[in-house]
């Protein structure tokens, strides 16, 4: 494995820098996931040490930084609560096997197609019950026991507000305030951190009676545990198999996605099948030394990047840097309140709750989108994960066998015969700078992937504009929209114009709708191809003033 394939000094700096500033961001955040999957913090930091150094070196996007996440905690607080640590060990173990086994079967791309209502319900459901965790700590509540349900647990907060304790309130609320604040003034310098400075600061210096994690969990090791693992067993891998198949599948959602994100954000094509094998050999490890579930980590992975990474090197610094806070830094850690690791999560809940994206399906998509997103959402929470994700599978997969059904229709060719199409592209004068690409069918979930896929491969090629012809497109989904408006962006920044030819009034209505006309720009949607080369060539003529013409 090539760590960089441009070492140099200037690079090196670069990754330097970034491993360490990841590092610094990682800490809080690893120890408040340990805590809210219902394990002690220390076990955080194992993952972000362990699993996000192998994720470095064996993953397949050289830019992703990995560690526990927020997607796993709902359903390792689960596995916990029901089977202990041992059982998580276990369940992780499995799902690790099945990760590289996905890899192996190249099926990185097949994770690819599931819809975005599905991947939107289940993940602001699991925002929703992150935020609920949370509360106990937030507001400083002294309960012993609170429920694993959701309901359960909104009901014992409700019996128990007299519990209140005003100073946690007090840290929380601040603490929240300079997660939301502080880069306005403190830009170079990660907001958590603040945030636990301020903290622990004001607890000490006032003798504040609030929570911390040396009060909660006592000591924490300063170094990584000898290997190890639990008796292994038929019985126990057959009753966790479920819970085994939901951390790969959402380890597999998670790491594959921060993927693409982090291609989106450098041009780098990460390897999808060579990140599941990553992902497997990381959670393996993980456990093997203390710690829990991992992927890739989305708000790591782009701090990553915008610290001016240039290689897998600072996804291991990052690792070694976090190993070297634990081991020097540790009697600090344990000054840190849990309040403020508390008003981290719910910023992590708000970010990942994705409202905006939430509301837009839930309002403007079809009825049969907004069912999916509603029933995996509800399900998520009322009910468990693993219910949630299998109900929503089904619902899209029904979804899309009746849309299908929808448009399918048979057509008599001799009406307006093929070689006779007075709009074939093969008849027009198209300029060299100009791609042409058209769709046939209708642009949902099944095809969005091949259509980004492709549309990137062509603005590679630096052509002054695209013209997407759509005359064949009847319907475009949540999920269609959604990648239209992501090359949208992409085409806006490597200054590529994009041209729509021959939308129907549907699809205008769409574009309308969703605010991707001004996005596009009115003037770049045209009824038919010849309009549309006409749209081109007075782009090429303003991009090219001196001839007029396409560069050579």
């Amino acid at each position: 494995m090539k760590i960089n394939n441009n070492l140099n000094y200037e690079n090196l700096k670069n990754d330097l820098f970034a491993g360490f500033t990841i590092a610094i961001v990682a800490l809080p955040l690893a120890m408040a996931f340990a805590i809210a999957s219902g394990v002690s913090p220390e076990k955080g930091l194992f993952t972000a040490i362990i699993a996000g150094f192998l994720i470095s070196v064996f993953g397949g996007s050289k830019y992703q930084i990995g560690g526990p996440t927020g997607a796993f905690v709902v359903i390792l607080y689960g596995i916990i609560a029901s089977y202990g640590y041992e059982g998580l060990v276990i369940a992780t173990l499995m799902a690790g096997v099945i990760l590289i086994i996905m890899g192996l079967l190249k099926l990185g791309n097949i994770i690819k197609f599931i819809p975005y209502p599905v991947t939107m319900g289940f993940t602001s459901g699991i925002a929703l019950i992150i935020f609920s965790t949370q509360v106990k700590d937030f507001f400083g509540l002294s309960i012993t026991n609170v429920p694993a349900s959701f309901l359960g647990q909104w009901i014992t907060y409700a019996t128990n507000i007299q519990l209140l304790n005003p100073y946690a309130l007090l840290i929380s609320i601040l603490s929240l305030f300079i997660l939301t604040n502080s880069k306005k003034v403190f830009s170079k310098i990660p907001s958590p951190i603040i945030a636990i400075a301020v903290g622990i600061f004001l607890v000490y210096a006032f003798n504040l009676p609030v929570e911390t994690i040396e009060s909660k969990f006592g000591q924490i090791p300063n170094s990584i545990p000898f290997p190890s693992l639990p008796e292994l067993n038929f019985q126990k891998m057959e009753l966790l198999f479920p819970s085994a198949l939901s951390i790969a599948f959402l380890g597999a959602i998670e790491s594959l996605m921060c993927a693409v994100v982090a291609d989106g954000m450098t041009g780098y094509k990460h390897n999808s099948n060579k990140e599941l094998i990553g992902q497997g050999i990381a959670n393996i490890g993980s456990v093997f030394f203390g710690g829990i579930p991992a992927t890739g980590a989305l708000a790591r992975t782009a701090t990553n990047i915008k610290a001016g990474a240039t290689s897998r090197l600072s996804g291991i610094i990052h690792s070694v840097m976090l190993f070297l806070f634990m081991l020097l830094l540790s009697p600090l850690i344990l000054k840190i309140p849990l309040a403020t690791l508390s008003a981290i999560l719910v910023i992590v809940a708000w970010n990942m709750a994705e409202v905006k994206h939430f509301k837009s399906i839930l309002f403007k998509s079809p009825k049969r989108d907004r069912i999916v997103l509603l029933v995996t959402f509800l399900l998520t929470i009322f009910v468990n994960l693993n219910t949630a994700i299998q109900i929503g599978m089904l619902l899209a997969v029904i979804v899309f066998m009746q849309r299908l059904i929808e448009v399918s229709e048979i057509s008599n060719l001799k009406t307006v015969p093929q070689e006779e199409d007075p709009y074939s592209i093969t008849l027009k004068d198209v300029p060299p700078c100009i791609e042409v690409y058209e769709i046939n069918g209708p642009f949902f979930f099944g095809i969005a992937d091949k259509f980004k896929s492709t549309l990137n491969v062509v603005a590679k090629r630096k052509p002054s504009a695209i013209i997407l012809r759509m005359r064949n497109v009847p319907i475009i989904d949540s999920t269609g929209i959604k990648n239209l408006e992501e090359f949208i962006e992409s085409s806006k920044i490597q200054n590529i114009s994009l041209i729509i030819s021959g939308a129907d009034y549907k699809l205008r209505a769409k574009f309308e709708k969703y605010g991707l006309t001004d996005k596009i720009g009115n003037e770049n949607i045209c009824e038919n191809i010849d309009l549309a080369l006409v749209r081109a060539k007075e782009i090429i003529k303003i991009k090219h003033p001196e001839t007029g013409l396409c560069p050579k």
